[in-house]
C-alpha cells in the first residue's frame, strides 16, 4: 500500500527525490502517467512518485494538474503527500504549492526548499545557491525558466494569494497558509522534520530532495537492505539536453579527459521529424558507429560555438519561440535514443535534463522507472525495462554535479571492467 505520494514537477527531480527512499531499501517507483490508478501503478511499493511535468506549464495548468493528483490521492486514503519542487525554485512554485494545500484540505503546508548537500540553502526566507541569491545565480539567467525572485515568499506571491510566512523550525501557532522554513544544514532539515512530525504537520508538505531525505525514518516507512551497485554496462553514452553552465563545464572537462563529443547540428534538432528522413537516418547510423567505436561518448544538443547562436538564428528564421525550441529539441533527443539502444554495443546511459529524459522514456515506450541509488549527490542510478531487457540509466538535473562528474563516473566504470 502506498504510504507516501510524491508529486514531481519534472522527471529528473522525481528520480532524485524518489532515490532518497529507494537507497534505504524502501520500495519506490516513479511513473509518468499522472492519471494512473495509483495503487495499481505502485503495485507493492510504499512510495510512488508521479511525474506531473508541470515545470513548463502555464500557472493555471500547473495548478489544475497538481490539484487533480492531490485530490485523487486524498480520496484514495494515501496518508502523506509531498509536493516536490525544483531545488533552484524554477517552475510554477506558487501555483503548485497553493494547489497542493487547497486540494488536500489541510490548513497549513510546510515548505522546505533547501538542499544543503548541494549548497542550496534558505536563510531568512532568501534562497541561496552557493551563497548567492538564486535570482543572481546561473538559474536567474536560465533561457527557458529564469528565477526572478530570491525571496521565496515573494516568489510564491507571483502566482498565489495564499498567506505565506517565513519561519525556522516550526509553523507559527495559529497561522494558516504556506510556511517557508529556513535550513542551511542537514541538521536543520532533520530538526524541522522532527518538530513538524510532533505537531502532526506532515500530511501535506513540500520541498526538494533535501527535505525528502529526512522523511523515511519520520514516516516509519519499511526499510530493507540498501541496494548494492550492480555491474554496469561497459563505457558511457551521455545524451545531453541541458544548457545549464554547470553541465557545460562537466562536458568540457570530460572532453579534455578523453571523451569523444559530438554536437547535434541546428537543423538536426530543430527540424520536425528530421530523423525519419534520409539525412536523419544517415546521422543515426554515424552516431551508432561512434557508440561502437568510442567507449566514452557525448552527444550534445548544444552548438559547437559554445553559445547556441547558430541554433537561435535558425529558430528565428523558422519563427519558433523559446518554448517551441525547448519542446522540439527534447523530442529530437528522445527520438535518437531508441536508435542508439538498438546498436550492437551496450553502454551505460547518462541522460541530463528532465525534458530530455521524459522524451527519451516516451520514445522508448517506458512509463515507469525504478530508482536504485545515488552514485553522487543528485546523480541517480535507475533501472528501466526496455523491450524486455533491463537497462541501467544514470540521470541528473542540468544544475547538479561537480565539474569532474563525468571523469569520476568513467573511473568508477573502468574499475568494474
Amino acid at each position: 500500500m502506498i504510504r507516501l505520494l510524491i508529486v514531481a514537477d519534472d522527471f529528473t527531480g522525481g528520480l532524485d527525490t524518489g532515490v532518497q527512499f529507494a537507497s534505504r531499501g524502501i520500495r519506490t517507483r516513479v511513473i509518468t502517467d499522472a492519471s494512473a490508478d495509483f495503487e495499481k501503478a505502485a503495485m507493492d511499493n510504499e512510495v510512488l512518485v508521479v511525474v506531473a511535468e508541470t515545470r513548463h506549464m502555464t500557472a493555471k495548468a500547473a495548478y489544475d494538474t497538481v490539484s487533480d493528483i492531490v485530490s485523487s490521492s486524498s480520496k484514495a486514503g494515501i496518508p502523506y503527500i509531498y509536493k516536490k519542487t525544483d531545488s533552484a525554485l524554477r517552475g510554477n512554485i506558487g501555483a503548485e504549492l497553493s494547489a497542493a494545500l487547497v486540494a488536500s484540505g489541510a490548513s497549513r503546508l510546510p515548505f522546505l526548499p533547501a538542499m544543503p548537500a548541494l549548497r542550496r540553502c534558505t536563510v531568512n526566507g532568501i534562497h541561496l545557491i552557493d551563497g548567492v541569491p538564486v535570482n543572481e545565480s546561473v538559474f536567474g539567467a536560465d533561457p527557458f525558466e529564469p528565477v526572478r525572485e530570491s525571496s521565496v515568499k515573494q516568489l510564491i506571491a507571483l502566482q498565489s494569494d495564499v498567506p505565506v510566512v517565513n519561519s525556522t523550525g516550526c509553523i507559527p501557532e495559529g497561522f494558516n497558509g504556506i510556511c517557508v522554513m529556513d535550513a542551511s544544514t542537514q541538521e536543520d532539515l532533520e530538526e524541522a522534520g522532527r518538530n513538524l512530525y510532533a505537531s502532526n504537520e506532515l500530511r501535506v508538505m513540500a520541498g526538494c530532495a533535501g527535505f525528502a531525505s529526512v522523511l523515511p525514518e519520520l514516516l516509519g516507512l519499511t526499510m530493507g537492505p540498501a541496494p548494492e551497485l550492480p555491474c554496469l554496462d561497459e563505457g558511457l553514452f551521455v545524451l545531453c539536453g541541458s544548457v545549464n553552465p554547470i553541465t557545460l563545464r562537466q562536458l568540457a572537462l570530460a572532453q579534455q579527459h578523453g571523451f569523444e563529443r559530438i554536437h547535434i547540428k541546428p537543423e538536426q534538432k530543430l527540424t520536425e521529424h528530421y530523423f525519419e528522413k534520409a539525412d536523419g537516418k544517415k546521422a543515426l547510423e554515424t552516431w551508432c558507429a561512434a557508440v561502437e567505436q568510442h567507449d566514452w561518448l557525448i552527444l550534445d544538443a548544444n552548438d559547437a560555438d559554445g553559445n547556441n547562436a547558430a541554433s537561435a538564428a535558425m529558430a528565428s528564421r523558422k519563427g519558433m519561440d523559446i518554448e517551441a525550441v525547448r519542446a522540439r529539441i527534447s523530442d529530437a533527443l528522445g527520438s535518437i535514443l531508441p536508435a542508439i539502444l538498438a546498436c550492437g554495443k551496450r553502454r551505460t546511459l547518462l541522460i541530463t535534463g528532465g525534458d530530455t529524459l521524459l522524451q527519451c522514456m516516451n520514445h522508448m515506450g517506458v512509463r515507469q522507472v525504478d530508482p536504485m541509488m545515488q552514485i553522487f549527490p543528485g546523480v541517480v542510478l535507475s533501472q528501466v525495462d526496455f523491450g524486455g531487457n533491463v537497462r541501467w540509466v544514470i540521470t541528473k538535473s542540468g544544475g547538479f554535479g561537480e565539474e569532474m562528474l563525468l571523469v569520476e563516473l568513467r573511473k568508477m566504470l573502468e574499475k568494474q571492467h
